[in-house]
Parts: structure tokens; C-alpha cells; sequence
């Protein structure tokens, strides 16, 4: 991904038109009386029936008689991230229909040119990337060039460009079709990537897993041929960093539900249960690409979830790597199985503090819908962050509670602790209870129940269904850790 960005601090129907024939203009209603294109924007409203007023709901379109398109986008100086960021996915959506190489955005702004310049360069190139479609059709025109007008800078553009990155990267593993991405695919994918970045490779195949007693990840990865299933690290390293993140990703490359089968309705898509994991890589990519000081290990438990003679099953009773047993509830709760194991390996490295995403439980999409995700963390402080971090990014996240009393729910008659109950109820803040038990040592840790990883309508920034959430409310996030907050 290539752009030549471009700026200056003038803004005018002349520079804007003589720079690109699409053109996106996000403004404050305090200047409406001195917007670019103006008498073709009253000629609109005038025709639509539409007055000032009503620029704020929704972004008007306006096709120049040269050609150019015009859209233009009211904000609030007091609307959300979540808000504004949705007003101008709405906004650039009919310029990027058209695939232009070029595209102009200008902002009129006092306080807040920067901001909101930066969301709309955003929102703009993500918006703008090619996601896997594997049709006979050519591909379409790259976007090239974004000038920005009415800033004084766009210090901004490699944060923006690593951010987009990111999130094209997490969202292009999981649209992948599951016979392209099996854990064995993925992981020679994983090795390419690090070798082209320069992180470090390790890997724990099944064989391996179970020599050093993991049981509860190859319980799951004993059912599916060929054995492909391993737990994979991926390593950045900062000459001058002076904390470690562990980022942990589900990665479930197809999820049949084992011997508790799911139906064909709720199987549909369950090659996307390894966004957890996709999430993860999405954000080392991006911190990556910046060369921010601080070290990463991004720990992924790729699997697949099949039915067969070697699948497990439920009564069974199975030995994690922590040593704590397991009594098997319900097949289909296999992501927090591959978790346990991960998150135990993760932590003996003994991190400053450990992220994992998951796409793990219906009862968070119960809870929340898919408008937002869930977090639960054993510290406040670090909900407190996230929450926040959510907030600001416009990938909002609600946290719920890590409280020990519903520990009695996985209480077992034959085993330290039951995977889970045959009831739904609060069955993601059970998961995390869950997965807590296999973390060593006192490491900060925040768990990411991913229920919003996909909306019909687009999210917030991201026009499409598959909408890479996470990796901005991560990157966000980032921030505030970084300098000790």
C-alpha cells in the first residue's frame, strides 16, 4: 500500500478541482456560509427540499457539471469518534464506488482540523483497500494520491497508513475461504510474513504440544486430519523498548462444533473463528510498521474444530499444561480449550501485560449485539483503559465484571473445573473466569470477546461486514500504556 499524500492549508473550490475530481469535504456548521462549491450545494438543497439544518444527519452528494463529485459532511465539534466516524464512512462511500487514484479532503475546522482531518484520511484509505474476492473480474483502480486541504500538517500519515494496515491484514485472513487458510496454510503464511518483517518464527506442532502436556489444546486438535494444529509465536523486538506485550489470538480456522454439531445456519461463516487470532496479527502489524518501542509476542492457537473417531467429546476429563483438569461440558466451547494452553505458555514468559481476542462466546453477542465487544480484565485500571481507548478510537468495547463468585458455576464432581455450563447465562464473564485459571503468575491481562468483529451494515470506520475491530481500539490503547497511565 503506496500513498502519496499531499497538503496545504488553503481551502477552495479552485485548489479542490484542480487537484482531484473527488472530493470529500467535512466541515463545522459554523462554516457554511463559506463552503467550497457553495452555489452548487444551494441548488441541491433547494431541489431536494432540504435546508442547513438537515446536513447534519445525513452527507449530501453533489455532481459538478465537469464531472467532478462532491460530497460534503457536517460534524459536531461534541459527536463521538463512533459518530463522526460513521458519518463519513457514509460520506466517502459514493467517491470510492468510482475507484479514483485521487481524492481530496478538505477540512474546515478551527479546534479540531487535525482530528478530524486524520479520522477522514482514515476512514478513507481503509475504506479504499482490496479485501479477498475471488471472482474472474479484474481488479479495480487503486487509490494513489489523498491531498488534504485545510490543515497546517499531516504528521499523522504514518500512524494512519500503519493503523490501515493493520486492519486490512486482520480483515483479509478472516474473509479468506477456509480451504485457502487451514492452520497448516496459515501457518506458511505466518512464516512468509515474518521473514518479509523481520519478526521472529517459533512454533509447537500437536506432537509437541502433547510431549509437553498441553491437553487441552490438542483435545481439540486431535479431531481433525491432517494433524496440522499448532500454537504459533511471533516475536518484534525494539532495540529501546522497555515493556513486552503479549498479544494471544483464537485461531480457529473451522469450527464444525465437534460431536456437539452445529446446524448448517450457524455453521455458515465458521471459517471466520479464527478473527481472534487475525485481530492479533493485525496489531503487531501495525506497531510493526511504525517501529514503536515495545516488544511483542503474539501467541495464536491455530486448530480446526471437526468431528471424528478423535475428536473429543463430552465427559471427557483432560490434563492442561498448567496441570489443572478439565471435565469436557459442551465440544463447541473449544476456543477457550485452545486459549488455556496459549494464554499458560504466554504468561511464563511473564509479560508487562497480555491481550487476548477471541471470537468466543454467543452470550456476549447476546448481551451487546454486534455493535460492540465485550472485555473483561483482572484489573480495573486496565478496563478502565480499554473502555476509554474504545471511546477514542470509535471501536467501542463495554467491560463486565472478572468477579470470583461465579467460579461456583464451574465447580466439578471428577475434575479441577468444568469447561463450561450446559446454560448460556453470563457464559462469557464464565469463559473468562475460565481462562484466568491458566494464566501463571500476576500478569495485567484483558480479555477481548469479540461479538462485533462483523456487522451487516459496516462499523463505525469500515464499510464492510468483516470490519477488523480491534486493532484501533488496540492501537489506541497502546498509547496510553506505553507512557505509564
Amino acid at each position: 500500500m503506496r500513498i502519496e499524500w499531499s497538503q496545504t492549508s488553503e481551502v477552495s473550490s479552485t485548489l479542490l478541482s484542480a487537484y482531484a475530481k473527488h472530493i470529500l469535504v467535512v466541515f463545522e456548521e459554523k462554516f457554511f456560509s463559506s463552503l467550497p462549491f457553495a452555489d452548487a450545494l444551494a441548488l441541491k438543497l433547494q431541489r431536494a427540499g432540504l435546508t442547513a439544518a438537515d446536513l447534519k444527519d445525513k452527507p449530501v452528494t453533489l455532481e459538478l457539471v465537469d464531472g467532478t463529485l462532491v460530497s460534503l459532511c457536517q460534524v459536531e465539534a461534541t459527536a463521538s469518534a463512533f459518530g463522526v466516524t460513521t458519518l463519513l464512512r457514509t460520506a466517502i462511500k459514493p467517491l470510492l464506488s468510482e475507484h479514483p487514484a485521487r481524492i481530496a479532503l478538505a477540512i474546515l475546522s478551527k479546534k479540531h482540523a487535525a482530528s478530524l482531518a486524520r479520522l477522514a484520511a482514515y476512514v478513507t484509505l481503509v475504506n479504499a483497500q482490496a479485501l479477498p474476492v475471488l471472482k474472474q473480474k479484474s481488479a479495480s483502480q487503486k487509490l494513489r494520491e489523498i491531498g488534504v486541504f485545510g490543515v497546517a500538517d499531516i504528521a499523522w500519515t504514518d500512524e494512519v497508513t500503519a493503523l490501515v494496515a493493520g486492519n486490512t491484514v486482520c480483515r483479509a485472513l478472516t474473509m479468506t475461504p477456509p480451504n485457502m487458510l487451514t492452520p497448516a496454510l496459515y501457518r506458511q503464511c505466518l512464516q512468509t510474513m515474518a521473514s518479509e518483517k523481520g519478526w521472529q518464527y517459533a512454533e509447537w506442532d500437536t506432537e509437541v504440544l502433547r510431549q509437553l502436556g498441553a491437553g487441552a489444546f490438542v483435545a481439540v486438535a486431535q479431531g481433525s486430519e491432517p494433524q496440522d494444529a499448532a500454537i504459533v509465536k511471533l516475536s518484534y523486538r525494539h532495540p529501546q523498548a522497555e515493556k513486552t506485550l503479549a498479544l494471544v489470538g483464537k485461531g480457529i480456522c473451522f469450527d464444525t462444533g465437534g460431536h456437539n454439531l452445529k446446524s448448517a445456519k450457524y455453521m455458515q461463516g465458521m471459517h471466520q473463528d479464527m478473527n481472534g487470532s487475525a485481530v492479533a496479527v493485525g496489531v503487531l502489524q501495525a506497531i510493526s510498521a511504525q517501529a514503536l518501542p515495545i516488544n511483542v509476542d503474539c501467541w495464536l492457537a491455530l486448530a480446526q474444530n471437526h468431528i471424528g473417531p478423535n475428536a473429543y467429546k463430552q465427559n471427557d476429563v483432560i490434563t492442561a499444561l498448567n496441570g489443572m483438569s478439565i471435565e469436557i461440558v459442551h465440544t463447541d466451547a473449544e476456543g477457550r480449550m485452545v486459549l488455556a494452553d496459549t494464554l499458560t505458555l504466554a504468561s511464563r514468559d511473564k509479560p508487562d501485560v497480555m491481550v487476548d481476542y477471541a471470537t468466543l462466546t454467543g452470550s456476549m453477542q447476546t448481551a451487546l449485539g454486534s455493535r460492540m465487544s465485550g472485555i473483561v480484565a483482572n484489573r480495573q485500571a486496565l478496563a478502565n483503559q480499554m473502555m476509554e481507548a474504545g471511546a477514542v478510537s470509535g471501536e467501542r468495547v463495554v467491560a463486565f465484571p472478572y468477579a470470583e463468585d461465579y467460579d461456583s458455576e464451574l465447580d466439578s464432581d471428577i475434575a479441577d473445573i468444568k469447561q463450561c455450563t450446559m446454560d448460556s447465562d453470563a457464559d462469557h464473564i464464565l469463559a473468562a473466569r475460565f481462562l484466568g485459571k491458566f494464566i501463571e503468575g500476576d500478569v495485567d491481562w484483558c480479555h477481548v470477546d469479540l461479538s462485533s468483529y462483523a456487522h451487516k451494515e459496516g462499523l463505525g470506520a469500515v464499510a464492510s461486514e468483516v470490519n477488523g475491530f480491534g486493532v484501533a481500539l488496540t492501537l489506541q490503547w497502546l498509547q496510553a500504556f506505553m507512557a505509564g497511565k
